[in-house]
This record gives structure tokens, sequence and C-alpha cells, in this order.
């Protein structure tokens, strides 16, 4: 089976596949393709018209969890399977989680750029420096799936009282979302983006929340509102704590100079251990198509990204 990648991904099961060609830039450049069985991809945009320059296509493999950008009743409509890479990145993205809040929190960055420009006069009583505890404080998590709950397990590492806003209603944690987003000292997002989620943090929801709250989103960007939580962080009333943006790679300018944001460039994955996990996942479903058989990690029209 003729397979087209986004690229080269990493890990020793990559050298499995036998027959693997590399896109030379967006996948619509690649012109008609009849001998393409499968397509591995990772943020790349695939819709109707993208599909159809592959009539003979199995299988779209999506590198990462998260396919907001794979058109999944396409893929279904025409018999294609569309799989993603669940469960072996959950550890990976809740620790950036955290490691976000703590460094929204405890002030990492603006310390680490005070020493880094010789600003540090030694005053260890600096208002710049001065954070807000984590331990014994209030986290909101929206959406408990598998990356959710991770976060969850560290935040009680940290005694901190955790509240959730789910479909389910788990536990007495369980809180209505604007109720959370009232009562939580720091809000971590781990959502699909879907129709119902896209914007789901407005203007007004971003007001809730109570002054010196602390925003985390490791999901996707346009989960919120982007010019209103810029605003709120100009305002400087709240903090956040950002690996994901509504147009990547692109940041608001007005970010860039905040003491109180901490920003990262979508890397909620990004470990040597986890990246080369995800190949191995990838690679099975693909040899699975490959030999005719169901790819153990298919998604389907109406299923919820962990």
């Amino acid at each position: 089976m003729k397979i087209l990648a986004s690229r080269r991904f990493p890990g020793s099961a990559w050298d499995e596949l036998d027959d693997v060609e590399y896109l030379d830039g967006p996948l619509p450049g690649a012109g008609r393709r009849e001998d393409v069985g499968a397509l591995a991809v990772v943020g790349e945009r695939v819709d109707d018209e993208t599909l159809d320059l592959f009539p003979n296509l199995s299988i779209v493999a999506n590198y990462g969890v998260g396919y907001d950008s794979i058109d999944v009743e396409a893929c279904a409509s025409r018999g294609i399977a569309l799989t993603n890479t669940p469960g072996v990145l959950t550890a990976a993205t809740a620790e950036l989680a955290f490691a976000l809040l703590l460094a929204v929190r405890r002030r990492l960055v603006v310390g680490d750029r005070a020493v880094r420009e010789r600003r540090w006069r030694g005053g260890w009583a600096d208002p710049d420096f001065l954070g807000r505890d984590v331990s014994g404080s209030t986290l909101g998590i929206v959406g408990l799936g598998r990356i959710g709950r991770a976060v969850a397990q560290r935040a009680a590492a940290f005694d901190m009282r955790v509240l959730h806003h789910s479909r389910t209603r788990a536990d007495v944690g369980w809180r209505e979302l604007d109720e959370l987003l009232a009562q939580a000292d720091a809000v971590s997002l781990h959502l699909p983006l879907t129709d119902e989620t896209r914007g789901l943090l407005d203007a007004r929801r971003l007001a809730l929340l109570r002054d010196g709250a602390c925003l985390i989103n490791t999901a996707r960007g346009r989960i919120v509102d982007e010019q209103a939580l810029v605003m709120e962080l100009v305002s400087g009333r709240i903090e956040a704590g950002l690996d994901v943006f509504a147009r990547e790679p692109e940041v608001p300018r007005e970010l860039l100079g905040l003491p109180n944001v901490v920003l990262a460039p979508h890397i909620g994955s990004a470990t040597a251990e986890t990246r080369e996990a995800m190949t191995r996942v990838l690679v099975d479903n693909l040899l699975a198509a490959a030999c005719g058989e169901t790819p153990p990690n298919l998604v389907y029209p109406d299923a919820e990204a962990p």
C-alpha cells in the first residue's frame, strides 16, 4: 500500500513501512494520485476536495489525538478509515498543563527573564516575582477525559481542590461550566474542538473568572474567543498559560510582552518517548489497513476525542 506522509515520523516503528512517499508542501499540491492508498498526516487539512485527489484511499492516519482539521464525515461517507493516536500522549500533555500552571502561578518566566537580562538585584521581596500558591488552591478542569483525569491526579499531589465540568456528572466535584469558572483559582481546558466547543469560553464566560485567576489551555486555541482573552490579559485581571492558539503559528502580538502570560509552541506531546509511542500507534493503524483489517484506533463520526 502506497503511503503519502506529511513527514518522516520519529522512532524505529516507522521503518516497518515499505512504500512511503513524503509530501513536498501542502496536500492539495500532490495532485491527483490514484496510486495512494493511505495518508499519514499531522496538521494537514483533509476535506472533500482533498479526498477527491485520492480515489483509492483506504485510510487517513492522523498523528495526534485531535483530528479537528480532518472532515470525519467526509471520510466515513467514502468508506475511508480515520484513525488517531490516543492514550500514549496523555501523560506528556498533562505534565505540560501542570508545568504551565506552575510557571504562571510562580512567575517562573518573569524571573528567568529578569536574571538573563541582569535586572535581578537580589531583593527577596521584589513584587515582580511575587506569585500565588498552587497547593491548596482550586483547580477547575473542563473536559474530564484521559488528559483531564491525568491533570486531576497531578493536582491531588499538590493538595488542590479539583472541580470539573464534563458531559458526565462523574462525582461531587462536577459543576456547571459558569459555576466552575467563578469558583476556580485556575482553569485547565481539555476538550476537543467541535462545533459545540468552538468559542466555548467567550467574553461573557471569561469575565466570570475571578480576579487573579489563571487559564491553562493545552487543548485547542479556538475553544476560547482569543480576542476576548487578549483583552482580559492586557488588562492584567487574569493570567494564562497557553500552548495553543487560534491561528497557529501566529500568536497575538499583544501577548508577547505581557508578564502574566506564559507561551508555548504547541508542545503538549513533545517528548521523545511520547512522539515515538505515537509513531508506534500510527504505524499499527496503517499496517492493519494494509492487511484489510480494522485499524485499532478507528474514529467514528460521532466520536468524542479523548
